[in-house]
């Protein structure tokens, strides 16, 4: 019997098939002296029950073994959706299947009799490609979200795990929810799914949801039949009809009256719709993307959006962050806009200022993307072009996260509870995120750590800081 271990997880994992004892308990001793994880099987079957409740990183296995052969359960292995390494040993009179191994899908081949090494340095080489192969699969997707993805700006996490979900969307059909604040990019994601979909050759049509009066909604995206009301002159083609076969894009749904939401349900589940003055039904194929600025669940609780429209909607849900919550993406976004306008004023030799950055990072920006984006065509403006770009020249309204703290200036407060207070009101603007606030307060991230620590010592540090 073979011992099938718990393998655990910090360290490489390998299995060592080999039906002779001795050598399978000799290469077991010698791999976990060089540290790695090790458990054995004495055939491939064996082997292959293992691997499926412990996978590992690499297989070592004899290319002659009863039951199932070292071959055999190379096939099996490849068949896996990420399969492990494998390494062959085979003997002399063996090396031809030993180079169709490889051919396979094996990683290498050792023949015996072979030193430990031998198989030390093999070792050593395939965990070396295995970790060259995953930079270069994180360096291609990398570069190709930055072709993929070139119209949104940011590396931040809030913004990678919106590059994901989109990534996660592409190949199939599903219906899209958008939501997020005003002027955070919801477009842009809608955008940049259409452009990456199997849709992508056919129409993408939008509709602002708000802008159609609610007595026009239902012929606005549906179509009506010649006199099925006053002023109907013709048989018309409705929003749905234009995107058929492509992409509709329902811009601002929380805007639908609730009379058309039934409507638009039966539509979403059945693929039909109905003209204005017939009662004909006609099929339709269209990927529906809908966008939110509302929050729909309170809407839902106030009657004023239908919980099963929702539900329908919210198959493949995406939330847009607010840029307030994503704020270390700022130094790209503030030059990625002032190039754009350095280039359209032509202003060559003007750039962003210290104090102007800091300004920007202060900010809550309520109307988020879109209006930093004037804020810096404005501010570009203003220098004329003889200068930079400096904090003077950033017109904003509103408090910055410091501003609304100077009720603590009230000439009752000591130095170390003044600097206590806004410390607390500076994590509390940044989210709880420690490099922010301490590049917003002017001191180092460890100054920052050892005041936290004093005031947990001191039991004055909010739960809301603490960090498990």
């Amino acid at each position: 019997m073979t011992n099938n271990i718990q393998l655990s997880n910090d360290v490489k994992k390998i299995i060592v098939v080999e039906d002779d004892y001795s050598i399978r308990s000799f290469l077991k001793e010698a791999l976990e002296d060089m540290q790695y994880s090790v458990c054995v099987a004495e055939n491939g079957e064996r082997a292959l029950k293992i691997i499926l409740e412990n996978p590992v990183d690499l297989i070592i296995s004899d290319l002659k073994m009863p039951v199932m052969t070292g071959m055999e359960l190379l096939n099996k292995v490849m068949e896996f959706e990420n399969p492990p390494g494998f390494i062959l040993i085979s003997a002399f009179g063996t090396i031809e299947e030993a180079v169709k191994s490889v051919q396979i899908g094996a990683y290498d081949f050792v023949t015996k009799p072979f030193t430990i090494t031998d198989i030390e340095n093999r070792l050593n080489r395939f965990f070396d490609f295995q970790h060259l192969k995953k930079e270069n699969k994180e360096l291609k997707k990398e570069i190709l979200n930055q072709k993929k993805f070139n119209k949104i700006i940011g590396q931040s996490k809030a913004i990678s795990q919106i590059f994901d979900k989109i990534n996660l969307v592409l190949p199939s059909d599903a219906t899209v929810l958008i939501s997020g604040e005003s002027g955070t990019g919801k477009e842009l994601v809608a955008q940049l799914i259409v452009e990456g979909s199997k849709r992508k050759e056919c129409k993408y049509i939008q509709v602002n949801c708000a802008a159609i009066p609610e007595n026009l909604m239902e012929s606005t995206m549906f179509g009506y039949m010649k006199g099925a009301f006053t002023g109907a002159l013709k048989t018309t083609e409705g929003m749905f009809h234009e995107a058929d076969g492509g992409t509709l894009l329902l811009d601002e749904i929380s805007e639908i009256p609730v009379t058309m939401q039934a409507k638009l349900l039966r539509v979403l589940q059945e693929n039909q719709i109905i003209r204005v003055g017939n009662n004909k039904h006609e099929n339709i194929d269209v990927r529906i993307i809908a966008t939110s600025n509302r929050n729909l669940p309170e809407l839902i609780k106030d009657g004023n959006f239908r919980e099963d429209l929702y539900y329908r909607l919210n198959i493949f849900p995406i939330e847009v962050p607010p840029l307030r919550d994503r704020l270390e993406d700022m130094p790209l976004l503030a030059g990625h806009f002032l190039q754009n306008f350095k280039d359209k004023y032509n202003y060559p030799n003007i750039s962003i200022s210290k104090n102007a950055m800091l300004k920007l990072e202060e900010y809550d920006w309520p109307g988020n993307i879109r209006q930093l984006q004037n804020s810096i065509e404005r501010g570009v403006l203003l220098t004329g072009g003889t200068s930079d770009l400096k904090a003077e020249h950033i017109l904003l309204t509103g408090n910055t996260h410091t501003s609304s703290d100077s009720a603590l200036f009230n000439g009752n407060i000591t130095i170390g509870n003044l600097e206590r207070e806004a410390i607390f009101a500076t994590l509390r603007r940044t989210k709880n995120n420690r490099t922010r606030a301490a590049k917003v307060l002017d001191i180092t991230v460890r100054t920052l750590r050892n005041k936290l620590n004093l005031y947990k010592e001191q039991n004055i540090l909010p739960k809301e800081f603490l960090i498990e």
